[in-house]
């Protein structure tokens, strides 16, 4: 059985697609093995969401994933001597994929919210972002952060996304509006449906990068710094030190930094 499981996951990475595992119960193992699973196995099996600009952004054309968290999950299967396996998440659905054990880490930049924490485990942190907000460069009225919270202004957030919760319990005035795919948060301002929408410094970088028409706002005052950490299902110890170790010897031996400055995130490294 593990044969097969080994050759099925390495054949996967070398196609360089994302898998889809079966039904958890169909592979349901004790969690406490999960470090020897993985190296029998010979690869694993890496949470993402394959639309985050700068971590785990999967181009739309030739389909290669970069970014900083693609760089560092690389580098930490290499750690452990076996083969990466991208399984396609995302912010809303990451918990459920742990739990299910559909991937053995959540390595996208995952917010650490308490009630994600209340799920899962998380490394230490390894980058941390405030809020940004992003409006349209014509906008006849929001021309700072104090033009947001107003009646008559809604703001968007992606769902799933740490600014979910936040931006729900900040706003007193501004209507919410969490956006599922496949929409998107720049489809909805561009068409006049949403004033204002929230994201992180990363997510930030690709409106810089690719949106003429959008003009980024940066927080002028601390909103809701959070720091990022990678993710595993409760239960296994010795499988989340492994991971912590890992954030540990990136941040003393410069690759973290490395990466993130490849993608133009090195404002947002934590290296203490």
């Amino acid at each position: 059985m593990r044969r097969l499981l080994a050759s099925a996951l390495l054949a996967a990475a070398a196609a360089g697609g994302a898998l889809h595992a079966p039904d958890a119960s169909a592979q349901a193992a004790p969690a406490a093995d999960r470090l020897e699973r993985i190296r029998a196995a010979g690869a694993v099996r890496i949470c993402i969401w394959p639309d985050y600009y700068g971590i785990t952004f999967r181009n739309p054309k030739s389909g290669e994933l970069s970014g900083v968290d693609e760089t560092l999950s690389r580098e930490f299967a290499k750690d452990l001597g076996v083969k990466p396996v991208y399984v396609d998440s995302s912010f809303a659905n990451f918990i459920p994929d742990l739990l299910a054990d559909r991937c053995d880490v959540a390595m996208f930049g995952v917010g650490m919210l308490p009630e994600r924490a209340a799920k899962v485990r998380f490394t230490q942190p390894y980058l941390r972002s405030d809020i940004w907000a992003v409006t349209t460069k014509t906008h006849p009225s929001v021309k700072s952060w104090d033009d947001i919270d107003k009646p008559g202004r809604v703001v968007a957030v992606q769902a799933g996304t740490f600014m979910e919760p936040v931006m729900k319990s900040a706003l007193k005035h501004a209507e919410l509006v969490s956006v599922k795919l496949p929409a998107t948060r720049e489809r909805e301002l561009q068409a006049g449906r949403v004033d204002v929408f929230m994201t992180d410094y990363a997510y930030s970088r690709r409106v810089v990068d690719n949106a003429d028409w959008a003009r980024v706002m940066p927080p002028e005052r601390p909103v809701h710094p959070l720091g990022y950490g990678y993710a595993v299902a409760p239960g296994d110890d010795a499988w989340l030190a492994r991971l912590d170790r890992f954030v540990v010897d990136v941040k003393k031996d410069g690759r973290l930094l490395a990466a993130a400055r490849a993608f133009k995130l090195e404002p947002i490294v934590v290296l203490q």
